[in-house]
């Protein structure tokens, strides 16, 4: 059964991931990682451009389905290892969340949606899964991937 998950990290380490072909989640964290099984999908939601700053962006930043394999480690800088997990990501456009607040699951009627983003990945619906991917340009890629 296909599953659908949103992630939250900033918009500068989410273009990286798309430009390498992976996801990573929770500063590297390996647990998240595999609860997610190939041909799930996963949206990014960016609160910010760059870790720590406040500069509002709220904006989903990639979209796209989970390859085949299972969570394994990278090689940054200074050693660290984050795990990751690799990702066919679509040719999407970035989209703001302000205009879909009030049809997303995620968030309608919820006044403090944002407060279960803390955790880094959360299940998404598949509505709000095709809600995003219609804001990012993607709906007929994504209905084929998740069929």
């Amino acid at each position: 059964m296909t599953r659908f998950w949103l992630a939250v990290a900033s918009a500068q380490h989410v273009r990286r991931g798309r430009t390498e072909g992976f996801m990573q989640v929770n500063h590297g964290k390996a647990a998240p990682l595999r609860r997610i099984r190939p041909g799930d999908g996963i949206v990014y939601y960016s609160p910010s451009t760059v870790l720590g700053e406040k500069d509002g962006l709220r904006t989903f930043t990639a979209i796209g389905i989970v390859r085949d394999g299972v969570p394994y480690q990278g090689v940054m800088a200074g050693g660290f290892e984050p795990f990751r997990r690799d990702v066919a990501w679509s040719v999407a456009g970035e989209a703001p969340i302000a205009p879909l607040l009030g049809r997303l699951e995620l968030s309608a009627g919820k006044p403090n949606w944002g407060y279960q983003l803390r955790f880094g990945l959360i299940e998404l619906s598949e509505h709000d899964y095709r809600l995003i991917g219609a804001a990012m340009g993607v709906v007929a890629a994504i209905a084929e991937q998740a069929a």
